[in-house]
């Protein structure tokens, strides 16, 4: 029997509208801090072209750590396995932005999704194109089949503006000798990667490579083989959704990667993305009504990895 996803959306966004009230955007970055935390929107791609939306899911957003997603897809497309030498594949168990773990693990960062191995993977792509920004860019473009994807430069420079815990932890590992380019060249990118701004549609299609088993489900274009597309999966098992990705996994079940924008991505692999967006945070820093919008999406679908 077919699943009614259209149907399942609106359910979902009728039972999501309680919730909306009670995450807190992000306010370290004052430009995010004035986007209303009412806004509510989901998309599923599948694979086979189905679309299904609901609420704001045509209305751009900051993606911000959702990008570290596919900033990792590219550096781990050029350089395969010689990024772990670099950069860790372990749950960190702490905030996004911490220090004290980088200072006793000097400076390897735990994984690729944490704002330190987000920076590492940065300075791996600097290495690679003239600006790791624009590559990251270009990348998503073509991903989500779209040249008008762009950069939100008032988030860029409100997010380089207020970068001083990500300055001091750059700074850190460049003592470590683990940041090979300038420090201030790789946190403006770091910065203006961030502020890509995308819809929950754009960015779910983005996203179907990986559920599509590393290749980009309307061409057929090879991104990734199907063993890398499957490790990067379990990294947003396991890492994707900061230091509560275990207890995402038990409500979810799904490999996911969150942003403080209030963006996620998330996939049934072989079957589709589901993206949604909905800038309340919780103290973690995931989508407040996202989390509890995708728990619903795979009770009502019957649709997880487990």
């Amino acid at each position: 029997m077919a699943i009614d996803y259209q149907a399942i959306l609106e359910t979902i966004y009728q039972e999501v509208q309680p919730l909306l009230s009670q995450g807190r955007v992000a306010r370290y970055i004052p430009e995010l801090s004035k986007v209303s935390a009412q806004h509510f929107g989901m998309a599923v791609f599948c694979l086979d072209g189905r679309r299904f939306t609901v609420g704001d899911a045509q209305t751009k957003f900051s993606t911000q750590s959702v990008t570290k997603l596919f900033a990792l897809s590219l550096a781990f497309e050029r350089e395969g396995d010689a990024i772990w030498e670099r950069v860790g594949r372990e749950p960190s168990g702490n905030p996004f932005n911490s220090l004290s773990q980088l200072e006793y693990e000097r400076g390897i960062p735990r994984n690729p999704f944490i704002n330190a191995g987000a920076l590492v993977i940065n300075d791996i792509l600097a290495q690679r194109f003239a600006q790791a920004d624009m590559a990251v860019l270009q990348f998503m473009r073509v991903l989500a089949d779209d040249q008008k994807i762009d950069f939100d430069r008032d988030v860029a420079l409100s997010e380089q503006r207020h970068a001083h815990r990500n300055t001091a932890i750059a700074h850190l590992m460049k003592d470590f000798g683990n940041l090979r380019n300038p420090v201030d060249v790789v946190i403006a990118s770091y910065c203006r990667q961030c502020a890509i701004t995308m819809s929950c549609e754009e960015l779910a299609k983005a996203g179907s490579f990986l559920a599509n088993h590393g290749s980009i489900p309307w061409n057929g274009t090879q991104i990734l083989d199907y063993s890398s597309a499957k490790r990067l999966s379990a990294l947003m098992l396991t890492c994707g959704t900061y230091d509560v990705a275990g207890d995402f996994a038990f409500r979810v079940g799904l490999p996911a990667k969150s942003g403080v924008g209030g963006g996620i991505l998330a996939l049934v692999p072989g079957e589709l993305t589901v993206v949604v967006w909905s800038p309340g945070l919780d103290a973690a820093g995931n989508s407040l009504a996202g989390v509890m919008a995708l728990e619903r999406f795979t009770t009502l679908t019957g649709r997880s990895i487990f």
